[in-house]
C-alpha cells in the first residue's frame, strides 16, 4: 500500500477485468479503468445484497444481522427507502452546521501543538478531529469513542491468528450502539440519532436493526475515511513540495495562494482523486451472466470496481499520477456515482477542508519528517492509509 499505483498502471494497461483472488484467497474479478467502473457503479445487474453472492466467494466483512440492514448491503427497493429515511435526517444543512465546530477543534488541536516544532499528525491530528466530529454529530459521549477507535482498527485488518478479537470488536459495538439507541429515544438531543429515531415517511420508520446498523455505518464511514482522507491529503501536500534545501523559509504549501485563505475548491477535489484512502467500490455481486469490458463474469461472481485505479487512468485524466491543484475538469469517482452515491460525502468534504485550512493556516512552513520509505501503512487491501505521518516546522523562538 505504501505505492499500489505501479501494479494498477500494469493492471490497466493489461486489461479491463482481472481475475484474481484476496489477500484470504477468495476469488474476485477486479475492474480497473474508469470506463467501466463507472459504468459498473450504476449498473443494476451489480447487486449489493450478500443474497446473490456464489457460496466460496468474498463477501466483505461478516457482520451479525444487527449491523448488517445498512445501505452498502441493500438494493432498491430497499436500499431506496431506507436512504430517503436517513436523508431526513442526514441532512446538508445538519453537516454545513458543524463548521464551526470542526474549526474550532482543528484549531485546539494544532494550537497544542505549536510549540513543540514535530508532531504525528496521524495520532495527533488526523484521527481525533474526526472521532469528535463524528461522535457530536451522532451524539456519542467522549468516554467510548477511544474503545470506537480500537474497535474499528481491530476490523479493519483482524489478525487471522487472533479471531477472538474481531468479535469482542463487533459486541462492543453492538453495546455501545444499542445503550446510546435507548438513551436517544428516552432523552432526544440535537444530534443525527436522535434525529434519525425520529424520521419517519409517513408511518414508515426506522426499525430497531435499522437504526442500529445505520449508526454503526455512519460512525465507521464517518470516521475511518475521513482520518485517512486527512492524512493521506496531507502527505500528497508534502510530497510534492520541493526539497527543503531548495524551498525558501516560510514558503505556503500548494494550493494556498494567501496565508490563511480556504482551501480552494478544484484543489480539495484533487486531492479527494490523488489521495482518497478506498482502494475499490464496496463489493458488487452479478445478479445475471454479464460482460464488463468484454470479459464474461458469471452470475453470483464477487465483483471489485477499482475506484483508486479508475482515478489514475490516463485515458481520463491528463498526467493522473501528478497532483495537480488547479485541476479543472475533475470527475473522480471517490464517492461512488449513481443511487449509492456516499451520503457522507459532504462531510468528507468539510472535514478534510477544514483540516487543510487550519493546518496551513497554522504551519505555513510544515515539512515531512520521514523518508518516503520509513512510513508506516495500515495492512489492508481495501483502504490505504498511514499508520503515522512524522513532520516538522520551525518552532516559535523562545
Amino acid at each position: 500500500m505504501a505505492d499500489p499505483f505501479p501494479g494498477y498502471d500494469r493492471w490497466r494497461e493489461a486489461g479491463p477485468v482481472h481475475r484474481t483472488a484476496t489477500p484470504d484467497g477468495l476469488p474476485v474479478w477486479v475492474v480497473t479503468r474508469y470506463v467501466d467502473v463507472r459504468r459498473a457503479l450504476s449498473d443494476p445487474r451489480l447487486s449489493l445484497s450478500k443474497a446473490h453472492a456464489r457460496p466460496g466467494g468474498y463477501r466483505g466483512f461478516s457482520l451479525p444481522p444487527a449491523l448488517d440492514a445498512n445501505l452498502l448491503n441493500l438494493d432498491p427497493p430497499d436500499h431506496t427507502r431506507l436512504r430517503r429515511l436517513v436523508a431526513k435526517a442526514f441532512t446538508p444543512a445538519r453537516t454545513e452546521g458543524l463548521r464551526p465546530a470542526i474549526e474550532k477543534h482543528a484549531d485546539a488541536l494544532l494550537g497544542a501543538l505549536a510549540g513543540r516544532g514535530h508532531a504525528d499528525l496521524i495520532e495527533e491530528f488526523a484521527v481525533p478531529l474526526p472521532l469528535t466530529t463524528i461522535g457530536e454529530l451522532l451524539g456519542v459521549p467522549a468516554g467510548p469513542r477511544a474503545d470506537f477507535r480500537r474497535w474499528t482498527s481491530t476490523l479493519i485488518a483482524p489478525d487471522p491468528a487472533e479471531p477472538a478479537r474481531a468479535k469482542e470488536a463487533v459486541g462492543g459495538i453492538v453495546r455501545l450502539l444499542a445503550g446510546l439507541i435507548a438513551a436517544k429515544r428516552a432523552t432526544p438531543g440535537d444530534d443525527l440519532l436522535s434525529a434519525m429515531i425520529a424520521a419517519r415517511d409517513d408511518e414508515d420508520r426506522l426499525s430497531e436493526d435499522e437504526l442500529l446498523s445505520l449508526a454503526f455505518l455512519t460512525l465507521w464511514a464517518g470516521y475511518e475515511n475521513s482520518v485517512y482522507l486527512i492524512g493521506n491529503s496531507i502527505l500528497a501536500l508534502l510530497s510534492s513540495l520541493r526539497p527543503a534545501a531548495e524551498t525558501p523559509p516560510g514558503t505556503a504549501l500548494p494550493g494556498t495562494a494567501l496565508p490563511g485563505t480556504a482551501l480552494p475548491g478544484a484543489a480539495l477535489e484533487e486531492l479527494i482523486r490523488f489521495a482518497d484512502p478506498n482502494q475499490y467500490a464496496i463489493r458488487r455481486f452479478a445478479t445475471e451472466d454479464l460482460n464488463i469490458g468484454g470479459v464474461r463474469i458469471a452470475a453470483g461472481d464477487t465483483v471489485l470496481l477499482g475506484l483508486a485505479s479508475a482515478n489514475r487512468d490516463p485515458d481520463r485524466f491528463t498526467d493522473p499520477g501528478i497532483l495537480d491543484l488547479a485541476r479543472a475538469a475533475n470527475p473522480h469517482l471517490s464517492f461512488g456515482l449513481g443511487i449509492h452515491y456516499c451520503l457522507g460525502a459532504p462531510l468528507a468534504r468539510l472535514e478534510t477542508e477544514v483540516a487543510l485550512g487550519s493546518l496551513l493556516r497554522h504551519f505555513p512552513g510544515l515539512r515531512l519528517a520521514a523518508k518516503p520509505d520509513e512510513l508506516r501503512w495500515r495492512p489492508s487491501f481495501r483502504s490505504r492509509g498511514l499508520l503515522d505521518l512524522p513532520v516538522s516546522w520551525p518552532a516559535p523562538s523562545s
